[in-house]
């Protein structure tokens, strides 16, 4: 009896450890947030590079710390998977 009960509390220790692992990479995998930034941030680059004057140097400045974001949110999704 007691090393049914042992069994069976392994058993189930290792389904839950698989199920968490399932859960876990299939969240890793989706990254909803990251990808939806990464669409924000494509389409606020093409509007800056729409504009039709650079603001002071500030149009220019924003086009590149926008390509920087994209850069790190491109690198944080590798990463991710």
């Amino acid at each position: 009896m007691q090393r049914s009960k042992l069994r069976f509390g392994v058993l189930a220790l290792l389904f839950a450890l698989c199920f968490a692992a399932i859960g876990a990479g299939a969240a890793l995998a989706t990254q909803t947030y990251m990808v939806n930034a990464r669409t924000d941030l494509r389409s606020a680059l093409t509007n800056l590079e729409a504009a039709n004057s650079n603001k002071g140097g500030h149009r220019a400045n924003a086009i590149n710390f926008v390509k920087q974001a994209l850069n790190e949110v491109n690198l944080g999704i590798e990463y991710a998977q």
